[in-house]
This record gives C-alpha cells, structure tokens and sequence, in this order.
C-alpha cells in the first residue's frame, strides 16, 4: 500500500481487533442440497463501529483517480448484491441469500464515503441490474446469464465475483495518496470479500467442485482459502 501512514496502521489493527466490527448473517430457509453450516457465519461490516473511525480520520484531498476508484467501487458492490439476489431467487441457495445481505453493508459503507466526500452517488434509485458503468453493466448481464445454468455455474459466479473485487479493490488501496479513510473502508471490504470467497470455495466442494482461482493468483488465492 502506498503511503500509509503510521496512524492509519494502527488505526487499522485497532479496527479489526474489534470484536463488535463483524456480526453473522444466517438464514433460516435452507436449502437441500446445501447445509446450513456451510452459509451461516457470513461476516457482515457493522457499519456503525466503521463509520465512527472513518470519521475519527481527517478528510483528505482526493485525486481524480480517487474518485473515480469510489464511484467504480460503490457499483461493483452493488453489482455482486445484485447478482447474489438474482441467484438467490433462481437457486434459493441460502450462501447468495446471506452475502447479499453483506454486500449491501459493502455498497452502503462505499456510500459512506462518497457522502463524506461530497461526491455524486452512481447508484440513486436504480433499480437492480441497472448500472451507469457500461462495463459493470455488461458484467451483471455476463454473470447472471452465467448462472441461470445451474447451482454449480452460479456457486463459480459468486466466487469469480469475489475475486475480481479483490483485485479491484487492492489495486485502489495500492493507488491511495494518503487517504487513511479511504483505507479503513476498502480494508474492511476485502476482508468481507475474502471471508464471502470461503464460502462460496466450501459450496462448491460440497457439490465435488475444486474451484480454481480465475483472476488472483495461485498464491494469494492459497492465503485467502487455506
């Protein structure tokens, strides 16, 4: 990570040391072919303790690269809600149930700091699947395509969703020109990203699928999973 401070450093273990930060997501509808063990304990940002230290960090200047990073960012997670919605009424697979629950807490935290900011949202009041990123618009209509198929295809959908969040996301920590707010919030949705990777990987194995990484590479892949 470029520049980051020494405050932002241990701002971080403090923040994640928390142990009100995560809560669980769980549903009751369980479906057949995949155990309820297997979905529950989905990580969900306790938005409150987020936001208080957000806002115990200075406000930054922000580059335009900054900003487009947010506006990019504050869509993608509403597309991987969007999507697990869209899977969940399709396959009624609790996992998609209960991450879309979490990546709501995700697009909501980016709301956070794009009102921070004082920063146009993206999103308004579309409705689902409705993006203005014509790229992220082309890639919910990929993916749900994807997996309309079968619960397989759509258990690697998810999956592929978190990984490519993981990339996009590191690659805006890595762009960050201080910005130790912006840090605290893109941190705790990669953690929330790698914990929604396990599951969907658990998933699949339970359907005798080896999932092999698409867009991280083998080795971060290894630390995220095993």
């Amino acid at each position: 990570m470029k520049n980051l401070s020494v405050f932002n450093r241990s701002l971080l273990v403090v923040f994640f040391s928390l142990p009100l930060l995560v809560t669980s997501c769980s549903s009751d509808d369980t479906d057949a072919s995949i155990s309820s063990t297997d979905v529950d304990n989905v990580s969900v940002i306790n938005l409150n303790a987020l936001t208080e230290a957000v806002d115990s960090v200075p406000l930054d200047t922000l580059s335009s690269a900054e900003t487009e990073g947010m506006l990019f960012m504050r869509e993608e997670e509403k597309l991987a809600h969007d999507v697990y919605v869209f899977l969940y009424g399709r396959w009624h697979a609790n996992v998609f149930d209960s991450i879309s629950v979490s990546e709501q807490t995700h697009t909501d935290a980016m709301l956070f700091l794009l009102d921070r900011y004082a920063v146009d949202d993206p999103v308004g009041d579309n409705a689902e699947g409705v993006f203005v990123d014509a790229t992220l618009q082309g890639l919910y209509e990929t993916l749900v395509a994807q997996g309309n198929a079968s619960l397989i295809d759509a258990l690697i959908v998810g999956a592929e969703i978190e990984e490519i969040d993981l990339v996009d996301i590191q690659n805006l920590v890595d762009a960050l020109e201080g910005n130790d707010d912006m840090a605290l919030v893109y941190q705790s949705l990669m953690e929330g990203s790698r914990n929604h990777l396990r599951a969907f990987v658990r998933n699949l194995e339970q359907q005798g699928v080896v999932y092999q990484p698409q867009y991280l590479s083998p080795d971060v892949y290894e630390t995220v999973v095993f």
